[in-house]
């Protein structure tokens, strides 16, 4: 290996780490989203694992075993970056200013040998540009996962199951009804009959916008999964123009008992479980 950047990284810690440092806090940490000390050890923490991956022949391939150190901690700063509220190319930035103090320091030691700084500080440029673009995809990744988190806390949230009355559940359903959240309301509805022992579930789909075959289709697997459970379902907040898109669709809901309203439909649900409203 005739690359002089181990050399430099030896010769140069403590001079890289200041200048680095300096270089971050002037330009992708002005808003201080992350304390000095706190940036300090994560640029001493990065010199040290680059140092010793680069004193192991491995310029090249950021995935292999001597990086593996460096990937971690790349992966956590950018896991801190993200939860903070630091964008994608401050995250990057982070690893792509170090190329200033060490093409600096390159530049001092190989003044006199071009054709040795030209291969340097290439060989510097596609390793920190790779790392760079590592800690931006591990970014991308957490902010994908915490943006999954967050929508399937928020089906459950608009999907609750309400106990009306003793033995008597509903399930009011606001919005459309794809794959994934029918998973989702039939999980809710199951629990919920299972814990209460109820004999009736009204699903009111007074929200739903729009009924076609694929909304139906969810809406008689729920009632199947619920049948299976032992409790009964009823349908209400079936619209005219609701009705007349069932019947154009040809979507078979015999053996469902439907009601035009929410009201209607828990004054059947009392009638079968032998109870009435009486007004005084």
């Amino acid at each position: 290996m005739n690359s002089r950047i181990p050399e430099i990284l030896d010769k140069y810690r403590s001079e890289l780490l200041a200048d680095w440092l300096q270089e971050i806090l002037t330009t992708t940490n002005r808003r201080g989203l992350i304390k000095e000390a706190e940036l300090r050890e994560e640029c001493r923490e990065f010199i040290h694992l680059f140092r010793e991956a680069v004193h192991k022949n491995s310029l090249e391939d950021i995935y292999s075993a001597p990086w593996n150190d460096m990937r971690d901690l790349l992966s956590n700063i950018s896991r801190i970056r993200s939860q903070k509220g630091s964008t994608p190319s401050e995250t990057a930035s982070f690893v792509l200013s170090f190329k200033q103090p060490l093409f600096l320091r390159l530049r001092q030691e190989l003044a006199h040998d071009a054709q040795a700084l030209v291969e340097d500080v290439w060989t510097a440029t596609n390793l920190l540009d790779k790392l760079g673009l590592y800690t931006s995809e591990v970014y991308q990744k957490n902010r994908e996962e915490v943006i999954l988190r967050q929508q399937e806390e928020l089906l459950g949230l608009s999907t609750p199951v309400v106990k009306l009355w003793e033995g008597v559940l509903a399930l009011p359903i606001i919005g459309t009804l794809d794959s994934a959240r029918t998973q989702v309301v039939m999980e809710s509805l199951l629990q919920k009959i299972v814990e209460t022992g109820s004999d009736i579930a009204i699903i009111d789909i007074t929200g739903v916008p729009t009924v076609d075959t694929l909304t139906a289709q969810h809406l008689l697997k729920t009632i199947t999964a619920a049948r299976l459970m032992g409790a009964e379902c009823i349908i209400s907040g079936i619209r005219p123009q609701i009705a007349q898109t069932i019947v154009y669709l040809g979507v078979d809901l015999a053996g469902v008992t439907t009601k035009s309203s929410l009201a209607d439909a828990f004054k059947l649900a009392l009638q079968r479980l032998g109870m009435k409203i009486i007004r005084n």
